[in-house]
């Protein structure tokens, strides 16, 4: 088995290869290019194995290191700073420190989401960001009749009309491609039964359940409940020192998008459904605010996962209460068979 360190950048990679024991093999600058790979890792006949930095540009290397037989694992790029933490830093020791630790079983894996399942988790991604976007335009459309405490755009001046009218056909293209990407994903996602069983929780639109079910990339992969609440962000960490246990809010482990995901259901959880408000008040009168919307979160994704996990449908009770309201039973609706 052969053992490679790949410290990957746009234009170049610095590849490291050992051996199963001994000394350093090889380590060469290399075009990032397929057809240089190639060359380089033909060198080495036999059972490969390979490690990368789970950056942005990890798609195209796992393509193509599979057609050549080397299998890729990703590397958690924070866990391995802090596992390899060096005074001199450089394209080819960290090529050679990632090498090592593949070498030793000791790279902490991030995980690699199937190909087939890359580009809707893409589209629900970019969506996010336009709509992040149109919301940014309508705040500065806001921002602009404050400045002049008005309530209509006709009541500015030409110049800031203009202004307004730039913001207002952003704000148009915005939401025309927004749609255009959600429907480009209802062939693929309304009729996957995962998706048309999370689209029947509570607070769970299509939208939402879009991007839990692309974020998750199959449930079997957290082997316990606590282990998919932490990826979704809903618990807190720990800081603890001898006898001192504190609670660490506001960490960035996890997944964002299904942090985002679930306070948006619960936030029309609450909305829609009585036995879930009363949870929320009766939580809210001992917690923060935001804490009781986290707690009715953590629920919402308590159901997530065992609807997943087993395949049941959803039972309609929420911490073991009936739910009054149910959603329509012609909604949501698949996609209209072929003719």
């Amino acid at each position: 088995m052969w053992y490679s360190g790949i410290d990957q950048h746009k234009q170049f990679c610095v590849i490291t290869t050992y051996g199963p024991e001994g000394p350093r093999v090889k380590q060469a600058r290399v075009a990032s290019t397929s057809l240089e790979l190639a060359r380089y890792f033909a060198e080495f006949p036999g059972p490969h194995k390979a490690v990368v930095e789970s950056t942005g540009g990890w798609y195209w290397l796992a393509d193509t290191l599979a057609g050549l037989g080397v299998e890729l694992v990703l590397a958690h790029a924070t866990r391995v700073k802090a596992i390899a933490a060096a005074k001199v830093k450089t394209d080819q020791v960290d090529s050679d420190t990632l090498a090592l630790l593949l070498r030793a079983d000791l790279i902490p894996l991030a995980h690699m989401i199937a190909p087939a399942q890359r580009g809707p988790r893409d589209l629900m991604r970019t969506r996010l960001r336009l709509v992040e976007k149109s919301v940014s335009a309508q705040n500065s459309l806001d921002r602009l009749l404050e400045k002049f405490n008005l309530t209509s755009v006709t009541e500015l001046e030409a110049c800031y009309q203009l202004q307004a009218s730039c913001h207002s056909a952003q704000m148009a293209l915005l939401e025309t491609q927004i749609a255009t990407l959600e429907r480009a994903l209802y062939p693929h996602l309304i009729p996957n039964a995962d998706v048309q069983r999370l689209l029947w929780i509570p607070g769970l639109g299509k939208v939402n359940a879009f991007s839990i079910y692309t974020e998750i990339d199959g449930i079997t992969r957290f082997p316990s409940a606590r282990q998919f609440y932490s990826y979704c962000r809903l618990v807190p960490g720990a800081d603890n020192s001898a006898s001192r246990t504190r609670h660490r809010s506001g960490s960035k482990a996890g997944n964002r998008y299904l942090k985002l995901a679930f306070s948006h259901a619960g936030i029309r959880a609450v909305q829609y459904n009585p036995e879930i408000r009363a949870f929320f008040k009766a939580k809210a009168r001992k917690k923060p605010i935001r804490i009781a919307r986290t707690l009715v979160a953590l629920e919402l994704a308590r159901i997530v996962y065992h609807v997943l996990s087993t395949q049941e449908d959803f039972n309609g009770q929420f911490k073991g209460r009936a739910l009054s309201h149910r959603k329509h039973a012609k909604w949501p609706r698949r996609a209209s068979p072929p003719a």
